[in-house]
């Protein structure tokens, strides 16, 4: 296949790491989250005080992306953009093609993230290497992001959407690619029709507005397939509907969302994604830290592990008892 665009997803306030887990130490009494490993030696960021009263370290999670933004913004600098810079290293040698960042989380206050969007966005500019894709449920952010990124390179926009189709005229002005997704003005869509439907109105919107079918990156939404066992194939076929309606565009989406709430999350994704590539998608919303594209590729298609998750994300496999019970029995 032609070069598979992947828009790293892990420069965000939403991600969390586990408080004790293996990305943190204790270091004279003090946890600390590490990274950086090399042998026995390692970075460090230190967790502010103020962030022990939140909730999700309550729960024993540390949003790591949200406290090296603070670290940068308010704290100690110098660990809040090296941790930053660090996951840029990642993301690039693993072949990004794009670095996903959103900043929702940082606060609930809309001035706060916009000034978090700028500040991130300067660090994306001095160290990265490949272009930035801004990601927001609020186009105020997204278009705070555009105009401080001002095209140093071309940039992403995730995502265009009917609720929020007013959009398009900044991804016109900053010349910007953009991720389109499937979702109706007030709703998911229920199959692969009714994304088909929903697509066709915003594409025909999109295009009239100046943008080019090439430049669109369609996101045919994926769900978690414990939830319901029709939802890998709603997404697979919605894949191969869009190739053929639009050859021109590319086809990406959450990829990993497809494993939400099973064992063995990676094995899931490598087989989903390379379901979706022989559907006809030609990038992913992913973390190429964890999702290999070269291991995908791959990927061994006569083995029992992928036939039994093939079938499950096919819909022939309910609830996905066969997929569990050969978790259990050690089979996959």
């Amino acid at each position: 296949m032609s070069e598979f665009k992947i828009i790293g997803e892990n420069i965000h306030t939403t991600r969390s790491i586990k408080l004790g887990g293996i990305r943190t130490k204790e270091i004279d009494s003090k946890v600390v989250i590490s990274y950086r490993k090399k042998g026995d030696e390692f970075s460090t960021m230190d967790i502010p005080k103020h962030f022990e009263s939140t909730q999700p370290y309550k729960q024993g999670q540390l949003k790591h992306f949200m406290i090296a933004i603070w670290h940068g913004m308010n704290g100690n600098t110098s660990q809040g953009i090296d941790y930053i810079k660090w996951e840029i290293e990642r993301q690039t040698s693993n072949s990004a093609s794009y670095l996903d960042i959103n900043v929702d989380e940082y606060s609930y206050k809309i001035e706060d993230q916009i000034q978090a969007m700028r500040w991130l966005v300067d660090i994306i500019k001095e160290y990265a290497t490949i272009p930035v894709s801004i990601d927001s449920s609020n186009p105020e952010i997204i278009k705070a992001g555009l105009d401080q990124y001002d095209n140093h390179m071309r940039p992403m926009v995730n995502s265009l959407s009917l609720e929020r189709k007013d959009l398009v005229d900044a991804i016109v002005k900053f010349d910007a690619q953009v991720v389109v997704s499937a979702a109706s003005e007030s709703s998911m869509p229920e199959d692969s029709n009714e994304r088909i439907e929903n697509l066709t109105n915003l594409i025909d919107y999109s295009t009239s507005k100046g943008l080019l079918l090439e430049d669109l990156f369609i996101d045919p939404l994926i769900f978690p397939i414990s939830v319901s066992s029709s939802y890998g194939t709603d997404a697979l076929e919605a894949i191969s509907k869009i190739k053929n309606e639009w050859p021109e565009v590319n086809i990406t989406g959450g990829m990993s969302n497809v494993s939400f709430g099973l064992p063995k999350r990676r094995l899931v994704n490598d087989v989903f994604i390379s379901l979706a590539i022989d559907a006809g998608a030609n990038s992913g919303i992913i973390n190429p830290v964890e999702s290999k594209i070269d291991r995908i590729l791959s990927i061994d298609k006569n083995s029992e592990a992928f036939s039994i998750t093939k079938d499950m994300l096919e819909g022939r496999d309910e609830f996905c008892v066969n997929y569990l019970s050969a978790f259990r029995e050690k089979r996959i």
